[in-house]
């Protein structure tokens, strides 16, 4: 499950941003002490804080809103188990300056790994959740590079116990927690003080580069990265906009990236058990639709006959039944990764394939959570919403 989010780690990558000077600083770096406020097997009677240590990176900011990254981890000992935490979490930071102080929001989303026995008297529990960070804070400048930051947030995680190791059914006992509160205090590095970031300039700006993609994908195999299921098949259909809004990184035009996929097809065992394993050897076919409302294209060779590119998306898929397992969920989580190649066809459309892994799972909503990776092929045309300027 960690994995998951180390492979989110390119929505983080630098923002080029134009903006005026002076400004907010374009990054900033904390470290400090956390404490979280009951440890994860803190039944009512048994609750006891865990201490532990938060790090931060926050980009370069456009109008207030910067992309954030946080590990933090958390240990100490309840109910005569460890308690061994780590949480990995993504998402947005919004920001205003008051005087010298700066204020701000947050709302984070990742996954906390665990330690195997962690529950009361040293139970077996899952190893990985779901979670939700949501909060705010202030930060009061020390110099232009340094700052003391004091920060709260609210915490979620769907972590519950399961029956053994070698039966890995989940299940819950009264008073098991899952909303946490957990505070935290240390100091902000600016390596710029964002006075260099950018300037304004007085030539025209032309319209910026954005394009529709009408996509196909279906799967033909299936990666064990994620997911627990093998057994189920993939086909989606729909449109993708790319928007280019961050500048460039690594030598690629870096875009903005939102999907609606209006038709979604899936084809599964009829007959599971609680991790998706086939019971039966008939299929059926469930119908859903799914929507990526945040993600990136890196586009190389901007303006060439044939332009590599990378896409990541995040999102959510749903289905008319409960999808990969009868005691799955209808809703899922879904994370696509595509590499591949568009080719040019006339000066507004273009050809554009891909090799792409297709997951989804439901984050533990509910006890069963087998999670799909599709190893898919891609196909789509892409429109060209302004015409543009072409090379070879």
């Amino acid at each position: 499950m960690r994995l998951r989010l180390l492979s989110l780690a390119l929505f983080f990558c630098p923002l080029g941003l134009a903006a005026q000077s002076p400004g907010p600083p374009p990054y900033e770096i904390y470290a400090g002490y956390t404490l979280l406020s009951n440890s994860f097997n803190g039944v009512p009677g048994a609750r006891q804080p865990l201490n532990g240590w938060d790090a931060s990176v926050g980009l370069p900011p456009w109008h207030g809103l910067r992309v954030k990254i946080d590990v933090s981890h958390y240990s100490g000992t309840n109910l005569g188990a460890k308690q061994q935490a780590l949480f990995i979490m993504g998402g947005g930071q919004y920001e205003r300056t008051f005087h010298r102080e700066r204020l701000f929001v947050e709302a984070l989303f990742g996954d906390v790994g665990m330690n195997r026995y962690w529950g009361p008297n040293a139970l077996p529990g899952m190893t990985a959740s779901f979670s939700t960070q949501l909060g705010g804070g202030l930060d009061t400048p020390l110099n232009r590079h340094f700052a003391i930051r004091v920060q709260g947030d609210y915490r979620y995680s769907n972590l519950a116990l399961i029956q053994s190791t070698s039966y890995t059914l989940p299940y819950r006992i009264p008073g098991l927690p899952q909303n946490f509160g957990s505070f935290s205090t240390g100091l902000v590095w600016m390596p710029s003080d964002g006075s260099t970031v950018g300037t304004q300039t007085n030539e025209p700006k032309g319209p910026v580069e954005s394009e529709l993609n009408y996509e196909y994908l279906s799967s033909f195999g299936h990666f064990h990265i994620f997911a627990n299921s093998w057994w189920s098949y993939l086909h989606v259909a729909g449109v993708e906009y790319d928007r280019h809004s961050w500048g460039r990184f690594i030598g690629a035009r870096r875009d903005f990236a939102a999907e609606i996929l209006p038709v979604a097809i899936l084809r599964q065992p009829s007959k599971t058990d609680e991790w998706g394993n086939p019971k039966s050897s008939s299929l059926e076919t469930l119908y859903g639709l799914g929507i990526s409302p945040v993600g990136m294209r890196l586009l190389w060779r901007d303006g060439k006959a044939w332009k590599p590119y990378y896409t990541i998306k995040g999102g959510l898929i749903a289905f008319n039944q409960k999808s990969l397992s009868q005691n799955g969920s209808y809703l899922n989580f879904s994370l696509q990764q595509t590499v591949g190649i568009q080719f040019r066809l006339t000066d507004r459309w273009d050809l554009r394939t891909g090799f792409e892994d297709f997951h989804f799972s439901n984050a533990f909503m509910v006890p069963s959570n087998p999670g799909l990776d599709a190893m898919s092929y891609s196909a789509g045309l892409a429109f060209h919403l302004n015409k543009r300027t072409v090379s070879f």
